[in-house]
């Protein structure tokens, strides 16, 4: 069928730009893999304005039906319909969760020594910041002596604070200083922020699938978790949350805002509009979870929920450990209304944070090197996700469905209902593959055939290796 672009149409001139790619996908004029025209080509051909392309673009981007490439240009996607992860059934009722005992088994799986690091979340493994970092340590040390052996402000040293200030203003957010609050990592952020806004007993909204430390967090609280799931594109779905708002007294949501772990989903800043609009329409506190955002491999980053809040029921939650250095242990929270208690619950769970650390990254984000930094990581680590995905198709087959994470560092499989993938991981273990078992991700003993593999690694033979391995060890995990 001819499609051309109506102006009349009560349609958005981008809209009819992306219905007639997705046509042309269709109709194999544009095959999988296949460079579309560049952003003037195609507003030359078709009489629309660059910046509608562009906008065009973009969303097919977010929706993961094309990728962008740097410095080369927009690409028809690989991945099909059929070969993403399906759509979970929503859980009916909160559940009491206990993952503790699993949870410590794949600790101690992802840290054993000469283990190929499949199952650990580390992106910036592919671009190391240790040279960098160390020339900042020194610099620091000569400039402020003893003092850096001191304690820091309860709150967060000012240099640092400023700094990710001057960022979120880049993206359209003002942050009152006296309203960030500097944590030890963004899992002691969201601790502090469930404790501000629950209480033990309190039905929480999360993700599923779901980063398995919230869950944690969850259950040491002594809280309820209810399910909703994750769509492989754009996020949770709304209409399952709206549902699950309707029938259920949820105190607070956990959601990741930007990209999703473990299926790198992304949302875009409109449905992200909508789920703050949707929650505090209610009263429900959001509490986002922003650690991967910067990791997008989108033309543009996700703007903050912050951004969208009208009642100023949202939590933000971030850190520099995917980005810069995980073991520096420095997070935050954009706290708003709840920054008294915040502040309460921080000095007596840890006092202070490394003051050292946090000069060190102060340095590192006002030198410019940090976004020089951030460019390569998610260079690299698109990269690997191409190889990582081409290296599990010919491993596995293509009846194994896997996510195309629109950032982050990791992919998501589902092996079949045949399978089980607690039997696979012990099988890896022993074969010295790390990998993570699906249901660490659900409250409520889901994704039992799923697992998540990391590319966040430098690319070596040895990774391609594992993960013929894992191919190799799929009959022991079968079930039936």
């Amino acid at each position: 069928m001819s499609v051309a672009i109506q102006r009349q149409d009560a349609n958005y001139l981008y809209q009819q730009v992306i219905n007639m790619v997705l046509n042309m996908a269709e109709q194999k004029v544009l095959l999988p893999g296949e460079k579309l025209p560049s952003l003037r080509v195609m507003a030359n051909n078709l009489s629309v304005s660059i910046p509608t392309v562009k906008q065009a673009y973009q969303q097919l981007e977010a929706q993961g039906k094309i990728i962008a490439k740097e410095k080369s240009g927009y690409y028809l996607n690989h991945a099909q319909e059929k070969s993403l992860p399906k759509r979970t059934r929503m859980t009916t009722t909160p559940v009491v969760v206990n993952k503790q005992a699993l949870i410590e088994q794949v600790y101690d799986g992802i840290h054993r020594k000469h283990a190929v690091p499949l199952g650990i979340a580390n992106p910036i493994a592919v671009a190391s910041t240790e040279d960098i970092l160390a020339k900042l340590m020194r610099r620091a040390m000569k400039l402020a002596g003893s003092e850096m052996l001191n304690y820091g402000p309860m709150d967060g040293l000012d240099r640092l604070k400023k700094q990710i200030a001057h960022r979120y203003l880049d993206m359209g957010l003002g942050v009152d200083l006296s309203e960030l609050v500097i944590t030890n990592g963004a899992q002691e952020a969201l601790a502090i922020a469930l404790q501000s806004v629950t209480s033990a007993g309190d039905v929480v909204a999360i993700e599923s699938p779901c980063y398995f430390g919230i869950i944690e967090l969850i259950e040491n609280l002594g809280l309820k978790a209810i399910e909703i799931p994750v769509c492989p594109d754009d996020g949770i779905w709304l209409d399952d949350l709206a549902k699950a708002i309707s029938k259920h007294k949820i105190k607070a949501c956990v959601f990741s805002t930007s990209i999703s772990n473990p299926l790198g989903s992304f949302m875009p800043d409109d449905r992200r509009e909508q789920l703050v609009d949707m929650l505090e329409e209610r009263g429900i506190v959001l509490i986002e979870d922003d650690v991967y955002g910067d990791l997008h491999f989108t033309t543009q980053r996700g703007k903050p929920a912050q951004c969208f809040s009208k009642k100023g029921l949202v939590i933000t939650c971030s850190s520099f450990s995917k980005t810069a250095a995980p073991s520096y242990r420095v997070g935050w929270l954009v706290a708003g209304q709840y920054t008294e208690k915040v502040k309460r619950i921080k000095r007596a769970l840890s006092c202070s944070s490394s003051l050292m650390n946090q000069w060190v990254l102060a340095d590192f984000l006002s030198s410019g090197e940090y976004d020089r930094h951030l460019r390569l990581v998610r260079k690299r680590l698109q990269e690997n996700k191409l190889k990582m995905i081409a290296a599990v198709k010919q491993a596995f087959g293509e009846q194994v469905r896997v996510s195309m994470p629109q950032g982050g560092c990791v992919v998501w499989l589902d092996l079949g209902k045949n399978y089980d993938a607690a039997l696979l991981f012990h099988a890896a273990m022993e074969s010295g593959v790390s990998i993570t078992p699906g249901t660490l991700f659900s409250a409520s003993d889901k994704y039992k055939s799923c697992i998540r593999l990391s590319y966040g690694l430098p690319w070596t033979a040895d990774v391609e290796k594992a993960i013929r391995v894992l191919s190799q060890l799929l009959p022991s995990a079968r079930i039936l």
